[in-house]
């Protein structure tokens, strides 16, 4: 049985849920999130509080009550306040330019990368080696940074490419004669 899914959720002042079915949709102050319910879950609002149980008592259905809770409890924190993810490029030449919610790299390949950014996701370039994405939506958030840092891995030797901001790349030795 999950524990997490007995946890019952609060639901702050400035968020409005509506549960119509197996659709909930979550609305606060910067922005709007909709997830389909997995049939073996039932999510219950009273008052301030969203409670979860499942149909059939089976492990299969709490570990579904349990991932629905946490994937709600997510969609309310990144309504009220947005996630972030930060991401630095290290190399000579390596550099980030955003013109129209296009994010143009150049990684020292012979061509420029163009990405164009999906709704829902706010791009701070603070400078040429620097990547702040903030979006409501934490699974949206992951997948682009995910992308993104593919676009050049970090070298195990050298250790230029795109990385996350505490991200800490163990350089290996080069060989030896």
């Amino acid at each position: 049985m999950s524990r997490i899914a007995k946890k019952s959720i609060f639901i702050p002042n400035e968020v409005k849920i509506f549960i119509e079915k197996k659709n909930i949709k979550i609305i606060g102050k910067n922005d709007e999130l909709k997830y389909n319910i997995n049939e073996n879950v039932i999510v219950k609002k009273k008052n301030n509080f969203i409670f979860f149980s499942v149909f059939k008592n089976n492990k299969y259905s709490w570990s579904q009550a349990g991932t629905t809770r946490s994937i709600i409890n997510s969609m309310i924190i990144g309504v009220t306040k947005n996630f972030t993810k930060k991401l630095k490029l290290i190399g000579i030449g390596y550099k980030v330019v955003l013109k129209n919610n296009i994010l143009i790299f150049s990684l020292g390949f012979s061509h420029l990368i163009n990405y164009i950014l999906p709704k829902g996701i706010k791009v701070e370039c603070k400078n040429e080696n620097e990547i702040i994405l903030n979006s409501a939506n934490k699974q949206l958030l992951g997948q682009i940074a995910a992308k993104i840092r593919l676009f050049h891995i970090p070298d195990s030797y050298k250790g230029k490419g795109i990385r996350y901001y505490n991200e800490i790349i163990k350089l290996k030795e080069t060989k030896k004669k």
